[in-house]
């Protein structure tokens, strides 16, 4: 079957430009203007911009955390996601301690495969390092995943500085590239045990971002850099949250080092005022790194006009009030993750495109074009051209709605944005020219397929 998107504004980070596009089966046939087929369906699009699907290169579902399993697996998670107009997220797949790197995708493939109501591929995060893992890495690249995540914090997760440098030179030899998650444990577990030795308890969750400070995001991310650049090689920063932390990435770049961004909604807009919320509500918002202070919005915002930050990802990782109860006496047993999927594409075009901060372009890049680049995607997802897949968001730039748990898909008993007002919205979200969403109604479930990314990317 075709189907003619006819009338509608093309974004791509180039600009815009007035085109139709022509969809055969999963791909997109060609692209042009005042296009015509008799036997097309027409997509009446006029007045509606059209983006390419948007991608997630940052979500947690179905993850073992503090003693619990996150409240979104593959199949309300990427529900969640397609109702927002992500056609691809690129999850963690872990690697727990004594796991081959074989056994951690394998039990990944278990969680999502048949599940997923978008396509999906995979970041693997290594916590245990030795010879096998470093020659299974071959392989594991082989077979069609070019990027992993490294912790520098966190007991069962966290990699040494030696670990760190081994890693990225092997990375390096086999052509793939390392995100890393900056936040310096030491400091950490310090400030824990001050709170409960100056309070006798850790209850008041106010006391949470003094453990997580900015200095301690700024610190890894300056020891990660300063390894790199003994690797001679590219690293991501991922869910950038400090005006700190982003000096160091640019004292960097200044000297001439590669250093990817990446950061999320929730740092954009939400502060760190939210930890003082009565009732013990600024549980829903422990998230790590913590919220910051309005001045490190300010700079993320304007590195992002500038373009100096690379990617939105949503860190997606939700909990019910239920999950979040078990820190109800001691903060430090919350579950630490937010939910973001759902609202990522309205919430940037609202407060970023709407209110000025960036442009259409720069959205488009941003969730989709910077992503599928990045991770070796392009051109297969993150635009939309002849050959590509037929992932389309039509956006609809005068629907008003609310951002509400009454209709929101992600599978938790509240809405962290519960009121926020947005104008535009994905009003249909075609995934491989399938009808998978509208208006953020499901309309066809679990029509997602697993992704290689171990392409080497265009330069």
């Amino acid at each position: 079957m075709k189907r003619l998107f006819k009338g509608g504004t093309i974004i791509s980070g180039d600009g815009m430009k007035q085109l139709d596009i022509l969809v055969k089966g999963e791909k997109i046939l060609a692209v042009g203007e005042n296009m015509d087929f008799q036997d097309a369906e027409i997509e009446d699009v006029r007045g509606k911009y059209l983006f390419p699907g948007f991608i997630d290169p940052h979500t947690h579902m179905a993850l073992e955390v503090s003693n619990t399993i996150t409240a979104d697996k593959f199949d309300t998670g990427t529900k969640a996601e397609v109702a927002g107009g992500t056609t691809c997220i690129i999850d963690f797949a872990t690697q727990n301690k004594g796991e081959t790197l074989a056994e951690a995708l394998d039990n990944w493939h278990k969680k999502a495969d048949g599940e997923s109501s978008c396509d999906y591929a995979f970041h693997l995060a290594i916590s245990d390092w030795n010879e096998n893992v470093s020659q299974e890495l071959a392989q594991v690249a082989a077979d069609g995943i070019s990027s992993f995540k490294l912790y520098m914090t966190y007991d069962s997760m966290i990699v040494d500085d030696k670990t760190m440098y081994e890693v990225l030179t092997r990375l390096k030899e086999l052509g793939g590239i390392a995100g890393v998650h900056c936040e310096n444990s030491g400091i950490i577990e310090a400030r824990l045990e001050e709170v409960l030795k100056n309070k006798g308890h850790r209850r008041d969750v106010s006391d949470y971002p003094g453990t997580r400070p900015p200095a301690a995001e700024a610190e890894a991310v300056n020891r990660l850099l300063k390894i790199a650049k003994c690797v001679d090689t590219p690293v991501i920063v991922v869910h950038l949250s400090s005006a700190e932390a982003y000096r160091e990435i640019q004292r960097a770049r200044e000297d001439g080092q590669t250093v990817y961004v990446e950061t999320c909604p929730q740092y954009l807009l939400l502060d760190e005022s939210k930890y003082s919320l009565a009732d013990g509500e600024g549980r829903k918002y422990m998230i790590a790194p913590p919220l910051r202070k309005k001045k490190d919005q300010k700079v993320l915002w304007e590195a992002l006009s500038e373009g100096r930050i690379q990617t939105i990802g949503t860190d997606h990782c939700s909990f019910t009030w239920d999950q979040r109860s078990a820190g109800m006496e001691d903060f430090t047993k919350t579950p630490c993750g937010m939910p973001g999927g759902e609202e990522r594409p309205a919430l940037i075009y609202q407060f970023g495109v709407n209110e000025g901060r960036i442009t259409l372009g720069q959205m488009c890049q941003y969730l989709a074009e910077n992503p599928a680049k990045l991770y070796r995607l392009y051109p297969q997802k993150g635009t939309l051209s002849p050959g590509s897949d037929a992932d389309i968001v039509v956006w609809n730039p005068q629907t008003e709605w609310v951002l509400s748990k009454e209709t929101q898909q992600t599978n938790i008993d509240y809405c962290p944005m519960e009121g926020t007002k947005i104008k535009g919205r994905a009003e249909k979200v075609f995934l491989r020219g399938q009808l998978v969403a509208e208006n953020g109604e499901i309309k066809a479930e679990k029509a997602g397929k697993y992704v290689l990314h171990g392409v080497k990317p265009e330069e």
